[in-house]
């Protein structure tokens, strides 16, 4: 069934904004969860993803387990690398990195991850993932050795996209890269969705409220924000319910 994906559907076709919180396994402490996971739930988040460029192993699988403990809301992979995928969470972004041209991030990891997958209960949901240039080079770039799509080439970005939608994918992710100098420009998010008949994420340099509220405003059905909460926890505040 794909509850996760039908409910976020769902909450686009009403205009409901959604906020995704990233949690990178590399970079949160089982033991640090707990106060975190008390201000997230007291937030206007919607959604808990889990995941990081670089990650030991069984570490995500570890700070699920403890995140399922601590919330209602669901809880989606978004993976790294074959190594993060657990049943523990409720779905997966099943991440096709379409931005860029090395075969492994376009379907190899994928063949590596079915023997995983295929007795899993995970809602597993094809995602087409844009990694677009943001003033420094991202985790995602060194690991999976591809470029940026350039912020100036408007037209490749939004083809990159619909393209993404025409093989099938069920969302797009405009991603800056985590601790990226820049959000997404607003006009490229707003020239992705005018193209899109599927929910679009936005992720990357969002640290203020104004810069969320842009974000949704030009488009963004679901923004992803990681870095801002790991840097300050304070930021919940401005995001009460």
């Amino acid at each position: 069934m794909k509850v996760i994906y039908n409910n976020i559907v769902h909450s686009n076709s009403k205009g409901e904004h959604l906020l995704a919180v990233l949690i990178d396994p590399d970079k949160m402490k089982c033991e640090d969860l707990s106060g975190f996971m008390q201000k997230l739930n007291q937030s206007i988040a919607t959604h808990v993803f889990v995941g990081g460029s670089t990650v030991d192993d069984e570490a995500t699988e570890a700070l699920v387990i403890e995140i399922k403990k601590m919330t209602h809301l669901p809880v989606i992979l978004f993976p790294g690398d074959v190594s993060q995928i657990t049943n523990k969470a409720d779905a997966l972004l099943f991440l096709s990195l379409i931005s860029g041209t090395n075969p492994e991030y376009l379907i190899s990891k994928h063949i590596a991850a079915v023997s995983k997958l295929k007795n899993s209960d995970l809602e597993i949901i094809p995602t087409g993932y844009i990694l677009i240039e943001n003033g420094k080079q991202t985790s995602v770039e060194k690991v999976t050795k591809t470029k940026p799509l350039s912020r100036d080439n408007i037209n490749q970005i939004v083809d990159t996209a619909k393209a993404g939608e025409l093989l099938g994918m069920k969302f797009i992710y405009l991603e800056a890269g985590s601790g990226a100098m820049h959000p997404i420009p607003l006009e490229i998010i707003r020239s992705v969705k005018y193209e899109l008949n599927i929910p679009l994420i936005v992720g990357g340099g969002i640290r203020t409220l104004k810069q969320l509220e842009n974000a949704y405003n030009s488009g963004a059905d679901l923004v992803v924000i990681g870095t801002a909460f790991e840097d300050d926890e304070s930021f919940f505040e401005k995001l009460k319910k």
